[in-house]
């Protein structure tokens, strides 16, 4: 009998947990021993040659080195080996992973913000190779924040940064994240535009980790502070942070967070199935934003956080997975 790996074991499991068991068509061994050989089947019928899963066909999945980038793509890299795949992940920042994209050294990206955030990079993917936007992780917008100690009647636009008495109050710091993030362009954008520079304030950019000090060291002594932020990103599950209105519209709006994949490469590693699986996940702000504060706050690994998730939601999982699951049915009654 084919061994199952125990990260696939886990999950077949948690299928089984969610009602699965009831047809014996379903059952653990059933689907353990047949999802491989479907993947197969399936390129044999789509005139596709079977992918070996050797080392030269390993899936290239290209992540942004950002904790909540990192914790959507190990949701997606379990299904994927869930579909019997081998995936190898390397992190990489915002433009440079485009960049890999383009150049063929990534077959798909996790995740791109799109159109607004990083619109202009996919522009630039696709001057050399067309690619295709899978399944919906999250819907991101970029955002200025103040602590919710600060009044609202005294700062509740970005342009109440102008007040003499909100300035004398006010960190005059504003501690971004790095070059290339939409935050970073925004937030240099509405430095010039609401003239916050020649007013006495500084945008520096740096790490996350840098941007979260920043914030936290401020509220450890609720002093007022400005954070350029995002949804989802951790802070959010453990503080209230009230968002500034913009109105010069200079944030970008909410985008659509995507898996990005060259077309090339999808229609290579992948049969119609298991691209309308991987076009099936579908997570949310409130998801991710939990599943990072257990990376950045409880010391949990990204590959921990996902297969809890995946667990513990056993119908959402079988949800993604129901053309593969649908079509294993259908050959077992043939």
């Amino acid at each position: 009998m084919t061994a199952i790996d125990p990260k696939r074991r886990q999950l077949l499991q948690a299928l089984s947990v969610g009602g699965m068991a009831s047809s014996s068509l379903l059952s653990l061994g059933a689907i353990a021993m047949n999802l491989p050989n479907i993947n197969q089947e399936n390129q044999y019928e789509h005139g596709q040659k079977p992918q070996m899963q050797a080392s030269g066909q390993l899936i290239q999945l290209g992540v942004t080195d950002l904790s909540f980038h990192r914790v959507t793509a190990a949701v997606v890299a379990h299904v994927m080996r869930l579909m019997g795949k081998q995936v190898e992940i390397s992190y990489a920042l915002h433009e440079a992973n485009f960049h890999r994209l383009k150049l063929g050294q990534i077959d798909l990206l996790s995740s791109a913000w799109l159109p607004h955030s990083h619109g202009v990079y996919q522009q630039d993917v696709e001057t050399q190779v067309a690619t295709r936007e899978l399944g919906l992780h999250y819907e991101p917008y970029a955002l200025w924040g103040v602590p919710d100690y600060v009044p609202e009647d005294a700062v509740s636009r970005i342009e109440d940064l102008l007040k003499p008495e909100v300035k004398q109050r006010m960190r005059p710091m504003i501690q971004g994240i790095g070059e290339g993030a939409g935050i970073t362009r925004f937030s240099k954008n509405i430095m010039r535009e609401y003239q916050l520079t020649a007013a006495g304030y500084q945008f520096r950019t740096g790490t996350q980790a840098d941007c979260v000090a920043a914030f936290e060291s401020a509220v450890s002594v609720k002093e007022w502070v400005v954070v350029p932020l995002w949804h989802p990103q951790f802070l959010h599950h453990q503080y209230a942070i009230r968002e500034l209105k913009d109105v010069k519209g200079l944030l970008g709006g909410k985008d659509r967070a995507v898996l990005l994949a060259r077309e090339d490469k999808l229609i290579e590693h992948f049969t119609p199935e298991q691209i309308t699986v991987l076009d099936n996940i579908t997570l949310s702000n409130q998801i991710v934003a939990e599943l990072d504060y257990g990376v950045n706050r409880l010391g949990l690994s990204e590959d921990q956080v996902a297969s809890q998730f995946l667990t513990n939601n056993p119908a959402v999982l079988t949800a993604w997975l129901t053309p593969l699951l649908t079509q294993m049915i259908k050959k077992a009654t043939l």
